[in-house]
């Protein structure tokens, strides 16, 4: 993406972004709601054409070669995109069709991907039946039906207690280990730490800052020591001590005894034990505290992730996987609305086809 840009009405949602992902490798996009993540998402998949400025997919352009490119990759939105009344293998097997495979191809891959994702034994279950972790593996495989050589990935944990998002992360990581390249935005910090090869922070609809999850962590400084003593008579001694090793002043907690400072690259641990020991300090506790993604972010955004919740644009969450394939809506897709409407109210309406 170049100089990328989108409004909606009066609010910038993108304001010339810039943003290289790299082949065969996790991407992940962190930023306070509100940022412009679900809409650099949409651009990318070509759900959206960009106001001003280029992006390219593989090589092609998302508005001149929209239609080639939605045959070419995957997308999970924030939320499984699922049909809760048709099994498993109904569900991924009209997604193949959506994507034109060829009936007898389309059920065959669909078998492949329950297999893959351990999801065999309940294919032919209703997806409605399916808990919440198995809703996203099948919203996931869903997207793999034509195997993507890029996978855009929106958030795709929310939701998911710790058992099942590490589950996802595995299945995320096996992909790109056989050359997959994703793109992940998430609000998980621990997530992009796990998951991404390199990370971009975006706010207010640009990048602010780029580079491997180290790489940030050491922008923002370096490691802190910390130290609960025993005493408070003790603190004017400890922090003399903390004061001799350390880079920078000594915060001292008078109520909980305790005390930090920032030292350079957290090797002062041995050296403030034995002066600690030897001024008569007792501790009760002493800790190096290593930057995390959390520390970086709320330092580039002044916010923690979730904050100053709002739309990245209009129409909520990512779409799903299929809407990508078939892009834009159609006259069927207008008829599909008011039949769902008419049946909202009441009103009499024929049963909907599959095919």
């Amino acid at each position: 993406m170049e100089g990328v840009r989108k409004r909606y009405g009066t609010k910038e949602a993108l304001a010339g972004l810039d943003l290289v992902v790299a082949p065969g490798t996790v991407h992940g996009v962190l930023g306070p709601n509100g940022a412009g993540k679900t809409t650099t998402v949409r651009i990318l998949t070509t759900l959206l054409a960009p106001d001003a400025g280029r992006a390219e997919v593989l090589g092609l352009d998302v508005v001149r070669s929209a239609p080639a490119l939605r045959g070419r990759i995957g997308l999970t939105g924030q939320y499984a995109a699922v049909d809760e009344r048709l099994t498993g293998l109904e569900n991924l097997e009209m997604f193949g069709r959506l994507y034109r495979l060829p009936a007898r191809r389309a059920r065959a891959r669909a078998a492949e991907l329950l297999e893959r994702f351990d999801l065999a034994d309940t294919g032919r279950r209703p997806a409605g039946t399916y808990s919440g972790g198995m809703r996203r593996r099948l919203d996931l495989a869903a997207s793999l039906i034509v195997a993507p050589p890029m996978l855009f990935l929106d958030e795709p944990t929310t939701g998911l207690d710790p058992r099942s998002r590490i589950g996802m992360w595995e299945v995320i990581a096996s992909l790109v280990r056989e050359g997959t390249t994703v793109l992940l935005t998430t609000q998980y910090l621990e997530e992009a730490d796990q998951l991404a090869d390199a990370i971009s922070v975006i706010d207010g609809g640009r990048v602010i800052a780029e580079g491997t999850a180290d790489e940030l962590k050491a922008r923002i400084g370096g490691h802190s020591l910390d130290i609960e003593i025993t005493r408070a008579d003790s603190l004017a001694v400890a922090a003399k001590v903390l004061a001799a090793v350390g880079s920078g002043e000594v915060s001292v907690d008078d109520h909980n005894h305790r005390l930090s400072v920032p030292v350079p690259g957290g090797g002062a641990l041995a050296e403030v034990i034995r002066s600690l020991d030897a001024a008569g300090v007792s501790l009760v506790d002493v800790t190096v505290h290593r930057p995390s993604l959390d520390d970086v972010f709320l330092t580039l955004t002044g916010r923690p992730p979730g904050a100053e919740p709002a739309a990245d644009g209009p129409g909520g969450p990512t779409p799903s996987p299929h809407r990508a394939a078939r892009g834009r809506e159609t006259p069927a897709r207008r008829r599909r609305r008011g039949y769902q409407a008419r049946h909202r109210r009441g009103a009499a309406a024929p049963t909907p086809k599959i095919w």
